[in-house]
């Protein structure tokens, strides 16, 4: 596809050398390059879409790079990346090896903040905005922000501190009143009214000591370059309302921001997505749970679901079709979320949280004070844990069990398939006095034929799913089935058993026991890291109790693991069936040299 003018901009000063008469045909141009590659290579559409005019507008006006520049989560930096010399290789966007889906600091030096996770663009504008201050630079610092983003706490937890400073800081709201999901909360009504020109009260944000101005049409090149020229000249904190719309420029973008946010393969000239085969596939762990909540809560009144700002990916919005007064949606607001549900929790209901596992980290304390530390039976729903995929370092959810491992009161559940996932909260709701986490990954289990009886999960207890004669493989997880694939495949089937702990804490010391004393070697295969999880508690049981057996941990390496497929990385991590086969088959041998 020929891009007449957007094949001479390799950097935002090229950009720049272009007069005002030529940025309209450069969004242009920017928007149907953004269009093809992600039609192909799949990615976040919608978000850069609908800020192409505003991305274009900031670098040509601000002195980028030495300008500072920080997008909050990053879905919508498409055409920021492509502008700032990754233009050629923008065809390799969440490919491994390939450029990071999000702004990442050692891609670029215009990613002057890694980002991936929502809310932290104006607490990192404001950082380097007083740096700038301290060493008596003269740099503008821009935080660019959406209307889902900017009502999470902190977010406003910067503003506060922001509106009492007298940094050069610019916070651009991007307001197209949806993030992943619909925008939610009083926060969102409130800019609703603002763009109705309804709203009486005061302006929260000149409340807050920010110099607004707008609501301004964020797809109107001229009115955005006067606007920000304009706020060049002012010292202090200000804050620009900018109204887009997510998708603008692929009518079915525009018609349907849910799915096209990250929508897969699709036609570029029609918008119509690439059909799925027509082959009958196993359900994604999301849509079991969300399933299966409607059908308990159909018959258990006290049972709520909570999720902050997922309701799509949790598949939490069948409850909320069908249950709304006992489903919320509480906004990008992890912390709020557990406490929530901490709250019902000590008045008899049985609220069932369901926050990824990589979010679940930014609700660390009131995870141990607001629910462990008072043994409150909140049910935590841990989707996406393990190896997510192209969105890579930022989204994996490879740190739960450790992180969740030396909390007290809590258990750990990590259920082999799906129906484990629906017995263990068929389990729950009939009556626990605990907390308890249950992790499960992103995308489809192993069993097409899911929806069977419901049974009860006794708490604590493990499994044996195959009896060996030398080497004993102990696993947690759906990973159990990469493991037993790997010793159906072996030439030393017979001497290998298989066991599946399920949960991690309360761990099963009956059946460790068993294990130590019946085995002379020891694995341990976890989808989390190797320090802190598994295969850590393993150990600490052998020394505890004198066992004198060695014992190997496979997991998650002391890394960050970047982005790729699935297959890639776990194949990169040496978790992938010939890898395990490997190991195994290497560990007999060595073992019987000896």
């Amino acid at each position: 596809m020929k891009q007449d003018l957007l094949d001479n901009i390799d950097s935002p000063e090229d950009l720049r050398s272009f007069s005002y008469t030529q940025l309209s045909q450069i969004a242009q141009e920017l928007r149907e390059f953004i269009i093809s590659i992600v039609a192909v290579k799949e990615g976040h559409l919608g978000a850069s879409l609908g800020v192409v005019e505003l991305t274009i507008a900031i670098h040509y006006v601000f002195n980028t790079p030495n300008d500072l520049l920080v997008w909050d989560v990053g879905h919508q930096a498409y055409g920021h990346k492509i502008l700032t010399g990754r233009k050629h290789q923008f065809d390799t966007n969440r490919q491994l090896n390939g450029l990071s889906g999000f702004p990442k600091r050692a891609e670029s030096i215009y990613d002057t903040f890694g980002v991936g996770h929502s809310s932290t663009s104006i607490s990192a504008a404001l950082g380097m905005a007083i740096a700038s201050k301290i060493k008596g630079e003269n740099k503008q610092h821009i935080a660019v922000i959406g209307d889902a983003s900017i009502a999470s706490g902190m977010a406003f937890e910067a503003l506060n501190h922001a509106g009492v400073t007298d940094t050069n800081l610019l916070v651009i709201l991007n307001d197209n009143a949806i993030g992943i999901d619909p925008s939610v909360g009083a926060l969102k009504e409130y800019l609703t009214n603002v763009k109705k020109g309804t709203q009486k009260r005061e302006n929260i944000f000149e409340a807050l000591n920010f110099a607004y101005s707008g609501p301004i049409d964020g797809h109107d090149l001229n009115a955005l370059i006067t606007e920000l020229e304009r706020l060049k000249t002012i010292d202090g904190p200000k804050f620009l309302h900018v109204i887009t719309t997510k998708g603008k420029g692929l009518k079915s973008a525009e018609e349907n921001q849910v799915v096209y946010h990250a929508p897969g393969k699709f036609d570029a000239k029609t918008g119509e997505l690439t059909p799925k085969s027509g082959e009958i596939l196993p359900p994604k762990y999301q849509d079991v749970f969300g399933h299966t909540i409607v059908e308990l809560a159909d018959s258990n009144h006290k049972i709520i679901g909570i999720t902050p700002a997922m309701p799509t990916g949790s598949s939490l919005k069948y409850m909320m079709a069908k249950f709304p007064e006992r489903a919320f949606d509480v906004g990008i607001a992890e912390q709020h979320a557990v406490t929530l549900a901490a709250g019902m929790a000590t008045q008899g209901l049985i609220p069932f949280c369901n926050i990824y596992s990589t979010f679940l980290q930014r609700a660390y304390d009131q995870v141990i004070h607001d629910v462990a530390l008072q043994n409150l039976p909140v049910i935590f729903c841990l989707d996406r844990a393990g190896l997510v995929g192209q969105d890579g370092a930022t989204h994996h959810g490879v740190f739960d069990l450790a992180f969740l491992n030396c909390i007290p009161n809590l258990v750990i559940f990590s259920p082999r398939n799906v129906t484990e996932l629906r017995n263990i909260m068929y389990t729950a709701q009939l009556g626990i006095d605990f907390p308890l986490a249950v992790r499960y990954p992103r995308g489809r289990g192993h069993i097409t034929e899911w929806k069977k009886s419901f049974s009860t999960i006794e708490i604590g207890k493990g499994e044996c799913l195959k009896k060996g004669e030398k080497l004993a493989v102990i696993s947690i997880g759906p990973i159990a089935n990469t493991i037993s694939e790997a010793i159906g495949e072996s030439k030393y089937t017979n001497a290998i058993g298989h066991f599946d702990m399920r949960f991690l804490k309360p761990i099963d010391e009956n059946l460790l026991h068993h294990i130590f004393k019946n085995y002379e070697q020891i694995v341990t295969i976890e989808d989390g890291t190797i320090i802190g999880g598994l295969g850590s508690s393993i150990i600490a049981f052998a020394n505890n109790n004198n066992y004198p057996q060695s014992i190997s941990i496979l997991g998650i390496n002391d890394e960050f693991v970047e982005h790729g497929t699935i297959p890639e990385l776990m194949t990169l991590q040496e978790l992938d069936v010939a890898s395990v086969k490997a190991k195994l088959e290497s560990l007999l041998l060595s073992f019987n040299r000896s």
